[in-house]
């Protein structure tokens, strides 16, 4: 099988370590076992690909890099401790750069890929939390995190270490946001420094956003996809607010240009009020193209695909009438061509589009898919569905023959334990259509019926489509023996702005009626689920939308889990961080729109409440305080009503350590087991299932 593209780095990565696949039931265990693909690259020429891959290893977590000739097997690049990121290709692409903390902070780093070790290329008094090369490789933009009272590095370095070393721990603000998603505000931000890249060294970096007192990328999870240079390698376009006391209420994201050796930085998109995203150059230089939404305040609005003609000036929309929000953007190696990720129907599918008609041709439909590069002919993208998660693929710019280059988990993911899935329709609120999936439950025999797994989906703009998740993984519940039903009611992406739009100002509106109706559709289209016998389940807005159901369905499950689920509007209105959310979704702020906020407050149903519910929080959310969490649980015991309560001291929104998700499977389906009637695993189930984890390991 040498030289397969189906193998790809497989064999590299499991082969030895077992010498058969995996057929233990799927898992929490398992689902944290498999090997995440991350960091991708593609050389010049478009004829090798180099990754990294984070796998578990009898001594913990540990990631190293892989290269890949196409049509080849994997060879590992790396061999240390630490993790290697941010990976990227010298013009030449002889050398490989990338970001390791391998010397006590994080740097840059350099490999030479003909043979030799790695050398150390910058050695900041500060971490790198982020790079770019200019076009030409000569000049490198780096994303620190600084003090922005300081005009050197070391600066910033001594201040952060006597700020740790101060006895006295108190924080004083006098604007928001004092805090965001889980970390208190600290006076430092995020800035982009440029230096010219010497052989293995830089020289001494400038800040080209200094004084600016916002993050440069925005927090919380942007990163250098919004940073560019330009092609002639002059200057550095970047998307970020402007420097106000209305942080916490405003959306108004722009692109500012700077010089590469710092001063005035201009504003390419004043006239938008709303955000601006994803500066990209063509190669010759002609076209920028960007994201942007229209409406201000609004973090859900569709991104319409812009171009900006760099030779007329002339700014236009590509393909205004698709009803889709582009998600990634790149452009061809000639400029007429962009290819765009967008969600679409439950899936993220990849375009290709004519920038000059706004022609569109679907590349991939199906699954969830990532655009990585546009290179000699070739486009390299990332794929994932309800089947498995994430791994490397290649096709043609027309769309044919795809290929696969990696099956990093061929061997450590049990494809026999997943359920099998499939998309359903019904006619939701207003008779309008709405989808959903439904996964069969693990060793699925016909005539059974099962108990359903009702899950929710967050946002409340998102969807639980056809992907791969590593927290809310739809097929553990399947494995666990539930039949699993998934609804992107009104308000999910991916079905049009419209569709979209209809949840705001009717939180407790149509997403319920879509629910109830979807349930009752499902069970009447797949007979085997049980919807008499359901526990539903949601996180964030699908927290908040079980506490509606508590109230406002109160007679449709048999339990409910409640994980950072919103409980009373008006206090959440005052402690969450990113005011323009609630201020969007409900008319204002809350003595503007009290009686919107008040209408879906689910603290106002309290006194219909009956079904049992286990209540999850992280005592680091600050999108939705613990407080929201606690008040719930609080009113589930006063009312007597079979309620418990899981918190997480550590965790934010999400949960993120492997350990804790393990617990919070362990009891999440242990409590919807019970209350479906199931039994938890028999001494005999488990004594096969240490048999089977036994024999594999012979």
């Amino acid at each position: 099988m040498k030289n397969s593209l189906l193998l790809g780095a497989a064999l590299t990565l499991c082969a030895s370590a077992m010498a058969k696949p995996v057929t233990a039931p799927f898992d929490v265990n398992q689902l944290n076992t498999l090997s995440k693909l991350h960091s991708t690259l593609v050389l010049p020429g478009g004829e090798a690909v180099i990754y990294g891959v984070k796998k578990r290893t009898d001594k913990g977590y540990r990631s190293e890099l892989y290269l890949q000739q196409l049509g080849g097997e994997a060879r590992q690049l790396t061999n240390h401790k630490g993790t290697e990121s941010n990976l990227v290709a010298s013009k030449d692409g002889k050398t490989l750069y990338f970001l390791s903390g391998r010397s006590g902070s994080s740097q840059i780093w350099a490999l030479p890929l003909d043979g030799g070790e790695a050398v150390q290329v910058s050695n900041l008094p500060l971490g790198v939390d982020g790079f770019k090369l200019s076009k030409d490789g000569g000049q490198v933009v780096m994303q620190l995190r600084v003090n922005v009272e300081c005009d050197t590095l070391q600066c910033s370095a001594d201040k952060q270490k006597a700020n740790k070393e101060n006895k006295q721990k108190g924080r004083h603000y006098d604007q928001l946001m004092v805090r965001h998603w889980d970390t208190w505000g600290d006076g430092l931000r995020n800035h982009l420094f440029v230096a010219k890249l010497q052989g293995q060294s830089l020289s001494e970096p400038v800040d080209v956003t200094a004084g600016l007192d916002t993050e440069v990328p925005p927090l919380p999870f942007s990163g250098m996809e919004e940073v560019a240079f330009t092609p002639d390698g002059k200057h550095v376009v970047y998307s970020a607010k402007a420097p106000s006391r209305d942080q916490a209420w405003q959306t108004n994201y722009d692109l500012w240009q700077v010089p590469v050796s710092g001063g005035e930085a201009v504003n390419l998109t004043a006239d938008n009020l709303a955000w601006d995203s994803h500066p990209v150059f063509s190669d010759d230089g002609r076209y920028l193209a960007y994201l942007a939404m229209k409406r201000p305040g609004f973090e859900a609005d569709r991104f319409a695909i812009m171009l900006k003609d760099l030779q007329s000036g002339e700014t236009r929309e590509v393909a205004p009438l698709w009803d889709r929000s582009a998600r990634e953007i790149a452009f061809a190696e000639e400029s007429h061509t962009l290819y765009v990720s967008a969600q679409d129907l439950g899936q993220v599918a990849i375009y290709a589009m004519d920038v000059r008609f706004g022609d569109k041709r679907t590349l991939v439909a199906e699954g969830s898919n990532g655009l990585v590069k546009v290179t000699n002919g070739k486009l390299f993208y990332t794929h994932n569905d309800l089947s498995g998660p994430n791994d490397l693929y290649v096709m043609g710019l027309d769309g044919s023959g795809q290929q696969r280059l990696t099956d990093l988990n061929r061997d450590l993911l049990n494809k026999q334990g997943l359920g099998e899935y499939q998309q359903f329709s019904f006619k939701g609120w207003n008779n309008e259509t709405v989808y959903g999936y439904w996964i069969k439950p693990a060793g699925y025999e016909q005539g059974q019926k099962y108990p359903v797994a009702f899950l929710v989906h967050g946002g409340p703009q998102g969807s639980f489509g056809n992907r791969w998740h590593g927290r809310w993984n739809a097929q553990l519940w399947a494995a666990a023996g539930f039949g699993v039903v998934m609804i992107d009611f009104h308000g999910s992406t991916g079905y049009g702005q419209a569709f979209t739009d209809s949840i705001s100002l009717d939180w407790g509106g149509k997403p319920l009626v879509d629910l109830q109706k979807g349930l009752a559709a499902v069970g009447q289209q797949q007979p085997w689920l049980d919807t008499s016998n359901a526990c539903a389940a949601g996180g964030s807005y699908g927290g908040y939308m079980m506490n509606w159901i508590a109230g406002n369905w109160p007679d449709g499950f048999k339990c409910l889990v409640n994980h950072a689920g919103l409980f009373d509007m008006r206090s959440f209105y005052n402690v969450t961080e990113e005011l323009w959310f609630p201020e969007h979704e409900f008319g204002g702020s809350y003595w503007d729109a009290t009686e919107t906020y008040e209408q879906f407050n689910p603290v106002n149903h309290i006194d219909k409440w009956q079904t049992p519910m286990l209540v999850v929080h992280g005592a680091k959310d600050y999108r939705v305080p613990l407080e929201q969490g606690l008040a719930a649980f609080t009113v589930l015991q006063r009312k007597g009503i079979d309620s418990e309560l899981l918190v997480f001291e550590k965790e934010n929104h999400w949960i993120i350590d492997k350990d804790n998700l393990v617990q919070w499977y362990d009891v999440v389906l242990g409590w919807m087991k019970r209350h479906t009637g199931q039994q938890p695993a028999s001494d005999a189930n488990e004594a096969l299932r240490q048999e089977m984890l036994g024999s594999q390991a012979e």
